[in-house]
């Protein structure tokens, strides 16, 4: 076995492939670029080399640089994790020829399957049913538009070597895919050093099922079961599950037995992933095989009991595989959540600077629940715009599905994050989404749920009823603590008032609340009443109680006259109050937001690529007006009304911040 590898990545998965070297006992080194220097997986690691500045192409996916860290430290293995040269051949090619091992498959299978267009013509001439499309080069936007529409609308723009969602889009008619060729080849170009692009039909209504296979240098392949990937946002997935709740098992096993055979097809050898597209009639087609370890692989060890990484070391190592395919049992349900530094109430875009607060809730690993953080940050770390958004995995498993959704609510509950935006609303107000809990999703879930950006959760009245109850008891407490600190009252518990009103998301509860054995009961003016208990103490930022029987977990933060509560996906001021103080608060102004519909603000931290309009000019709704990349992703800032441009405060090259004014109307 390796005495010594080096990961050749950053962030989660690099701390990922680190725990399960470090338990195999092999000594791991770790690269880093200036913007890492400090990052967790540095700290892990045994040994740690400065490959360059922040910028990954001149740092991460420079070959040279990895292959000068190889030698500084006698590593005898490479484990590219995913992304960055995970899927480069000449990267395998410069390791063999150093005689260092690729913690992935050969070179020929790399070359064979990591390239789409190379990859879809195997797979047609290996029998795999594929998706329509032109696999050729194309030149310019003026051929993608006429390829598409000898295709047939919609058609998908892809990056020829892509992964992740980059250098990907959706175009519904020439005009999107003159302007969409262009940002994907640039995209591709940013990510990948390759800008190759091809175009096929897009298959509408479908669901994204990929199976993960696993092969070895001796011939041997077996496939554990499949993933369900539907939930997607920009072509990005956002939330995955083990098994797909869609697939019945003659379907798993004629798409897992394809699978292996593409993968033998080419001398596969390592962990690989045959990604498909699933229709109503669950018929299935090729889209691509990704020839490295996947983001999502969590899932799959959850419900196999298999470490994907710990069996890439041991195929790279020359071993044969030790289970067959009728060791493969799939038990239980697993379901992952992608944490990403992106403010959902802002589009989804991209978010940067220092995690104030980072407490993921505790990873557990019993028979009847598993819950599971895979990250690559911690407290007081930097998110940089120079990579990719993801900061952490959260998933969960339980015995059933219903089981583990529930577990990843609660679990998304309890997870603290502060400093940036991140999407910790979005994620819980999928997992209660019905379409979702139906398992009767598509890839267009997203789209078509959320058609105009996330803007939030309105809890019904059942849960504002317990949230309500809750805080009015922590309000209790509060006061219980706040008296006795005075010192003014001998008898304070007597002392603190009983009848409060509680609002919330516009709705007012009259309540009493009273000592009840272990908490609190707070009876409503309907004559119903709700027990609360739980540990929560003034200065908790986390509250984890019991409202009736069923857990309630609640970040909470102190505000004036109440707390700011964040809870399945909602995020609201919650008031409590004396009676004479509600009635007060009735004639209180509301404060009103300054009016910026005359400015185009930066809604992001980013680089402006190109400014498209001019002062003077007169603009429609819709039509560009300027082109920000941030965290690899280009992103096209649009006239959400007729208007004319009165001042351009940025050009081609600038670094923006937040709401930094770009444009000024008339």
């Amino acid at each position: 076995m390796f005495k010594k590898i080096l990961i050749a990545n950053r962030g989660e998965i690099a701390c990922r492939v680190i725990k399960t070297a470090r338990r195999m006992g092999i000594s791991t080194v770790a690269i880093y670029s200036d913007a890492d220097r400090n990052a967790l997986h540095v700290e892990m690691a045994d040994e740690a080399v400065h490959i360059g500045p922040a910028p990954a192409n001149q740092s991460y996916i420079v070959i040279d640089k990895v292959m000068q860290a190889i030698r500084a430290t006698g590593a005898e293995a490479v484990h590219p994790g995913y992304g960055f040269l995970s899927e480069n051949p000449k990267f395998a090619q410069a390791l063999e020829a150093e005689g260092v091992a690729f913690i992935g498959p050969p070179v020929k299978a790399i070359e064979a399957m990591g390239d789409k267009i190379t990859s879809k013509k195997i797979a047609q001439e290996a029998g795999v049913s594929t998706v329509p499309g032109y696999m050729g080069l194309i030149a310019d936007a003026e051929e993608a538009v006429k390829i598409s529409g000898e295709i047939g609308y919609p058609v998908m723009i892809k990056a020829s070597a892509g992964g992740g969602g980059k250098g990907m889009r959706i175009a519904w008619n020439e005009g999107e895919v003159a302007e969409g060729f262009q940002s994907s080849k640039n995209e591709a170009a940013n990510s990948f050093g390759d800008d190759r692009i091809f175009i096929e039909k897009f298959v509408t209504q479908p669901r994204h099922i990929e199976i993960q296979v696993l092969c070895d240098a001796h011939g041997n392949g077996i496939y554990l079961g499949e993933r369900e990937c539907s939930i997607q946002r920009r072509n990005q997935k956002v939330v995955e599950e083990a098994p797909s709740p869609f697939l019945d098992e003659a379907t798993r096993k004629a798409m897992g037995e394809q699978a292996v055979s593409l993968a033998k097809a080419v001398g596969y050898a390592s962990a690989g992933t045959v990604e498909f597209i699933v229709d109503g009639a669950k018929k299935f087609y090729f889209l691509e095989m990704n020839t490295r370890l996947q983001v999502e692989h969590p899932v799959t060890e959850m419900i196999t009991g298999v470490d994907l990484v710990e069996q890439m070391i041991r195929v790279a190592n020359g071993e044969p595989l030790s289970i067959g395919q009728d060791d493969v049992t799939l038990t239980g349900w697993a379901i992952e959540n992608r944490l990403y530094a992106e403010d959902p109430y802002r589009g989804f875009l991209p978010s940067i600077g220092r995690l104030t607060r980072y407490r993921p809730p505790a990873e557990v690993a019993e028979p009847g629940l598993m819950v599971r953080n895979d990250t690559g940050v911690y407290e007081g770390g930097e998110i940089s715009m120079y990579y990719d958004p993801m900061i952490a995995k959260l998933c969960t498993w339980a015995p059933t599905r219903a089981e583990a959704i529930e577990a990843m609510r609660v679990a998304l509950d309890s997870f603290e994050v502060e400093g940036i935006g991140h999407n910790l609303p979005f994620l819980s107000a999928v997992m209660d989404h019905p379409v979702f809990v139906s398992g009767e999703m598509t890839t267009a879930f997203i789209a078509e749920e959320w058609p105009d950006g996330f803007a939030g959760v309105e809890l019904d009245g059942a849960a504002l009823r317990r949230i309500a109850a809750a805080c009015a008891a922590m309000h209790r407490v509060a006061e219980i603590r706040r008296t006795r600190i005075s010192g003014r009252m001998d008898n304070h518990e007597r002392k603190v008032g009983n009848d409060w009103v509680v609002t919330l998301q516009g709705e007012r509860f009259d309540v009493t609340v009273c000592a009840y054995p272990g908490g609190s009961e707070v009876g409503f003016d309907d004559g119903t009443s709700l027990k609360v208990s739980g540990d929560w103490t003034p200065g908790d930022t986390l509250a984890s109680m019991t409202v009736d029987g069923t857990p309630l977990v609640l970040k909470a933060d102190k505000i004036t006259g109440g707390f700011r509560i964040r809870s399945r996906g909602a995020d609201t001021k919650v008031l409590v109050r004396n009676p004479r103080q509600a009635d007060l608060a009735r004639h209180m102004l509301e404060k009103v937001a300054p009016d910026t519909s005359k400015l185009l603000l930066c809604p992001m931290p980013g680089l402006v690529v190109k400014i498209d309009v001019a002062e003077g000019d007169e603009v429609h709704e819709g039509q560009p007006l300027c082109t920000i990349e941030a965290m690899k992703m280009e992103n096209i800032l649009r006239a959400e009304k007729k208007g004319v441009i009165a001042k351009v405060n940025a050009g081609p090259g600038d670094s923006l911040a937040v709401d930094e004014v770009i444009l000024e109307f008339e």
